[in-house]
């Protein structure tokens, strides 16, 4: 007899998204199963039949996922540092936040998380935590001209956004882009895709853009379970997301 083989279901945060919303149509597209949470609490009031698909941002995402039996997995902190300089063009290194004051002007961040606000810092500024053991990834200072969102599993590139020129959001644009870009980008992106040197999640999302007189970079990495989808296909966006969670 042949197996039959169960639908996922999607399981969404109790936050109404356009990106959790257009992720909750292109599942029932598919025939998923689809149940949203009603509270940042797990597990949910009502059964959830595996495998399980997790689409969750914030900060409870990780004890939601734990009480149903899931790992969502993060870039480790030292992917982007360790990155060969052909696919970064700049200096960043990982160190703590008190060696990273010293460190300014620079563009400063936390690794995985929104402990407080990535962006460049200057000399009189003050990082904004107490934690002065705290990781943080510091680069130097650089103009992007454009940066795009990438879906990749298994190395290869399922769909992509631009979401940003010279720091200005493109959703009022609808993130539209030209076909010339999409094309350098995918060629860049595959030239990363084939190195052997850069180690890859199965499902992953990668940032990638324009350095001014630099040319293309990698911009960061992302866990595709929680990452904004901008202007991306949601039916190939799920696709990545469905491989991005794990059994604890």
């Amino acid at each position: 007899m042949d197996e039959v083989h169960q639908q996922p279901t999607l399981v969404l945060s109790p936050r109404y998204t356009p990106d959790s919303q257009a992720l909750w149509r292109a599942a029932i597209q598919r025939g998923w199963h689809v149940q949203r949470l009603t509270h940042w609490t797990a597990p949910p009031q009502v059964p959830i039949n595996p495998p399980v698909v997790l689409y969750l941002e914030g900060g409870f995402a990780h004890p939601i996922a734990e009480a149903l039996g899931l790992n969502l997995p993060e870039p480790p902190d030292t992917w982007l540092p360790r990155l060969p300089m052909q696919y970064r063009q700049r200096q960043i290194q990982l160190t703590s936040i008190e060696t990273a004051q010293a460190m300014l002007p620079a563009f400063v961040k936390p690794p995985n998380d929104k402990r407080f606000p990535a962006k460049v810092y200057m000399p009189n500024d003050k990082l904004p935590t107490d934690a002065v053991d705290l990781p943080v990834l510091v680069a130097e200072v650089v103009v992007w001209e454009k940066e795009f969102r990438c879906f990749v599993l298994d190395r290869q590139l399922r769909t992509a956004s631009l979401y940003a020129r010279y720091a200005a959001p493109q959703d009022e644009a609808d993130f539209a882009s030209t076909a010339e870009e999409h094309a350098e980008l995918e060629q860049f992106l595959q030239h990363l895709l084939d190195d052997p040197q850069v180690e890859l999640p199965r499902a992953v999302v990668i940032d990638v853009g324009v350095i001014a007189g630099r040319g293309w970079a990698v911009v960061e990495l992302n866990a595709a379970w929680g990452a904004g989808i901008y202007g991306c296909d949601p039916a190939q966006v799920l696709e990545v997301v469905r491989y991005a969670t794990e059994p604890l």
